[in-house]
């Protein structure tokens, strides 16, 4: 599975491309960031995110794309960005009909390190050594997006299987049997 992980941020945008089944060793494809200027004004920021967006995917073709769910935080301004970028990004891999899904930082936290309260060091850390990378990467964002992608690999998939089970459970099969 190739999975585009998305931090989304309107300043930076981490982006990151993962390959890999678990239980295997993963592969780094490409990460990076996609910035805007922070002068320039949110709408014209937007489309900057959606043309870096569109490149990421176009280059990459990705199977499926991990996006960090927004959460509350204190400063309003700072969750309106993160949560428009957020929403550029669905509608990227939508167009192209492309599964997007979401996950907090929690759960990707977990899943990288095995603890959901893990620092952004922990988490670079840990992905630098899941990945085999010579260095870490930086930013922060962009290590961020390839742990979403990892998250996804490792978790995302176990319960699209757990879901798909439940849907064949539920569907009918054949004749019922009445006495």
């Amino acid at each position: 599975m190739r999975v585009l992980g998305v931090d989304p941020g309107l300043t930076r945008c981490g982006v990151g491309v993962v390959e890999g089944t678990p239980g295997r060793q993963l592969r780094m494809l490409g990460v990076g960031v996609v910035r805007t200027p922070v002068d320039a004004e949110v709408p014209l920021r937007l489309l900057a995110v959606e043309e870096g967006l569109e490149r990421w995917l176009d280059e990459h073709r990705p199977e499926l794309v991990a996006i960090e769910r927004v959460f509350a935080q204190h400063n309003v301004s700072t969750v309106m960005g993160t949560a428009q970028a957020s929403a550029v990004a669905m509608l990227c891999a939508s167009r192209r009909g492309i599964p997007v899904a979401l996950h907090t930082p929690s759960e990707v936290k977990a899943a990288v390190t095995g603890s959901g309260r893990a620092d952004k060091a922990q988490v670079t850390t840990m992905v630098t050594r899941l990945l085999r990378l010579a260095e870490p990467p930086k930013p922060a964002d962009a290590a961020d997006a390839l742990a979403l992608a990892i998250c996804h690999i490792w978790r995302g998939s176990a319960n699209d299987r757990i879901a798909a089970a439940l849907a064949r459970t539920a569907a009918p099969r054949g004749k019922e049997y009445r006495p």
